[in-house]
């Protein structure tokens, strides 16, 4: 999909594309187009120059959307995918708007002093992180309306967190996926912490203790990908995905979806997520013990942590291959 040229209309502010759709922007960080008449919604993510990183606004406005889009009784299907060179990088580590965004000011964003962002220590983390990246990602898992993700390029960390919560997954060539805060972020994987769901547990323990990635292709045979498309024809063929998936009942996709989704919580999805999001803040506490002064996460030199924003490539996961790391990244103490 061309990057968007904005324009105004007489009902709202939006966005032409390329095909002379008609794209709602009265988002900051996301896009949000009404395609087959409204039947079908294609969110994406629109913060390029970050590699779609999520800052506190990107994921606020996020909420809105899907929450938009289930109230409308006219969609059936929602997409998501993202503008510029890959799905996501994960969470917001380092823009300035990312800063900005969680700092006193006037550019912070009125999330950061709600729902625990008054509070201290590690209670304000928790009450945060709970709200923004656990409970938000839950809830967008269980929308009312089937979700496709349609991803790309490089699927980081937190990036994982958003594609795996909607319904279906399909990737264009080549894309890789990864989470890599255990080896850069001393921590225990993400908030939303799917790893062993989706990876299988030893696949998933392996990946986090290495920062390694997996391609597409593995994705799809671990059944976490349902389609692989060329690049350049990625959001035409997801369209094309969710037409077919809008064509049958309401009640039956949403019936589908929820007996899926109860079967898997039954099996103990919904209580491993549970357990595992106080582990990672458990994780969060430890760093923030250690450090005089208080950082949450692991820094370089810690342990073997290595310094997240000089880090090579991530390599790729190999069965006859070992990558072993440099001499000075090895633990120390």
């Amino acid at each position: 999909m061309s990057e968007p040229q904005y324009s105004m209309t007489d009902s709202d502010c939006a966005v032409t594309d390329a095909r002379g759709a008609l794209v709602d922007s009265r988002y900051q960080y996301l896009t949000y187009e009404e395609l087959d008449d409204g039947v079908i919604v294609r969110i994406m993510l629109n913060r390029p120059g970050t590699r779609n990183a999520q800052n506190r606004g990107l994921l606020v406005e996020l909420g809105d959307a899907f929450l938009r889009a289930e109230a409308d009784d006219t969609v059936r299907v929602v997409i998501l995918g993202g503008h510029g060179s890959m799905f996501s990088t994960g969470h917001d580590m380092g823009s300035r708007q990312g800063r900005e965004d969680m700092l006193p000011g006037p550019n912070q964003h009125p999330s950061a002093k709600v729902n625990g962002g008054t509070r201290h220590g590690a209670e304000k983390l928790m009450l945060q992180e709970w709200h923004h990246f656990f409970e938000s990602t839950r809830r967008w898992r269980n929308l009312r309306k089937i979700t496709i993700a349609a991803v790309h390029g490089e699927v980081y960390a937190a990036g994982l967190m958003l594609m795996w919560a909607c319904d279906l997954i399909v990737a264009a060539e080549g894309t890789t996926f990864a989470d890599m805060v255990g080896t850069r972020l001393g921590m225990c994987g993400m908030e939303y912490f799917a790893h062993p769901w989706e990876f299988g547990p030893r696949r998933a323990k392996e990946l986090l203790l290495t920062g390694d990635s997996i391609d597409a292709e593995e994705a799809w045979r671990l059944g976490m990908v349902s389609k692989i498309f060329p690049g350049v024809e990625l959001h035409d063929s997801a369209l094309r995905f969710a037409r077919r998936i809008a064509s049958i009942p309401t009640m039956a996709a949403l019936l589908i979806k929820e007996s899926v989704n109860q079967s898997v919580d039954n099996m103990g999805f919904y209580n491993a997520l549970n357990a595992c999001f106080t582990l990672h803040e458990l994780n969060h506490s430890h760093w923030a013990w250690v450090h005089e002064g208080g950082m949450p996460v692991g820094q370089p030199g810690d342990q073997g942590v290595a310094d997240w924003r000089t880090s090579p490539p991530v390599p790729p996961s190999r069965r006859d291959l070992v990558q072993v790391p440099a001499p000075n990244a090895h633990p120390v103490g």
